[in-house]
């Protein structure tokens, strides 16, 4: 048994995963904001996963958090201004709210490890998870295991300038990637009140919306482009999807699609790739980040890229 924990901007969500990978139980709650609120918050989840499953909860070997933000290699959250956290020690401090030890990671690696935990018995041995939220980020997992970098920043794919001429970018530059493929992207460039922007975007696309249409063929080249960097930086065999985008479901990924299988129809090289065949999205009500926190919990130690606890 393991325990996993997404700990969201807006929600909390715990799983106990047995080993064959299923999902167990589950258990969500709101997420407070600030450090004493966040830990209360995930310790709260846990237990109400122990009174459905009491035996399991006890013997799980393993606790696992994915939490938004920078988190160094001891399991502190350096900077998560959604949950207000900053230097919080969330490792060590849940931990010893729940009485064992808590490896912390940055909730889209934790994504990727659940992502992949679906594939791993079929033909890909690596992977890139792509979350398209309200920013854009991956997570790489290689030969099985989650691949960090030397310091941490691998797959901040969003943050590699596209537009040198773009708008500054929160992080500093100009023409991030993340300012025209995200859900940040579709409201600055497509402002509406409709509680699901980007569905509306689509719909308004499809009635023929002039705008419209330049906003989504820009958002959706723009997240093809993110596919093609992932493939030709770091040659995964597949990249999925996943966020709230993805919720538009097959009419982004048929979208995504076209643009790969125009480019590679202009371009001998990508066409070599195959680009159209390696993206694919994350299956509907798959709770890849808490899934992926419980693999955290246990991930192997001493491979290449894999030998911090987050």
């Amino acid at each position: 048994m393991r325990i996993g924990i997404d700990i969201g901007g807006t929600k909390t969500h715990a799983v106990l995963v047995g080993d064959n990978g299923a999902v167990i139980a589950e258990s969500r709650r709101a997420t407070g904001f600030g450090a004493d609120e966040v830990i209360a918050t995930a310790a709260a989840v846990v237990a109400e996963l122990a009174e459905a499953e009491p035996a399991g909860v006890a013997a799980a070997r393993s606790v696992g958090v994915g939490i938004p933000g920078a988190v160094d290699d001891l399991g502190r959250v350096r900077h998560a201004v959604n949950l207000g956290l900053e230097g919080l020690d969330l490792g060590a401090r849940l931990g010893a709210a729940l009485g064992r030890p808590v490896r912390v990671a940055n909730d889209v690696n934790a994504a990727a490890l659940g992502v992949y935990s679906l594939l791993e018995h079929g033909p890909s041995h690596s992977m890139a998870y792509l979350n398209l939220g309200t920013g854009l980020a991956a997570g790489l997992v290689l030969d099985g295991r989650l691949w960090r970098g030397s310091r941490g920043v691998a797959g901040e794919i969003g943050h590699i300038p596209v537009d040198p001429d773009g708008p500054e970018c929160p992080c500093g530059q100009r023409g991030c990637l993340e300012l025209s493929a995200s859900g940040s992207a579709v409201a600055r460039l497509w402002p509406s009140d409709d509680p699901k922007p980007v569905r509306a975007l689509f719909a308004a696309a499809d009635a023929g919306d002039a705008p419209a249409m330049a906003v989504r063929e820009r958002l959706v080249s723009n997240i093809a482009a993110a596919v093609r960097i992932l493939v030709l930086t770091v040659d995964v065999d597949r990249v999925v999807i996943g966020g709230g985008l993805s919720s538009l479901g097959d009419e982004l990924l048929a979208a995504v699609r076209a643009v790969l299988e125009a480019w590679s129809e202009a371009s001998p090289f990508l066409r070599m790739q195959d680009l159209p065949t390696r993206v694919d999205l994350l299956p509907r009500g798959f709770p890849a980040a808490a899934v992926g926190a419980a693999l955290i919990g246990v991930e192997p130690l001493g491979a290449a890229g894999a030998a911090h606890p987050a």
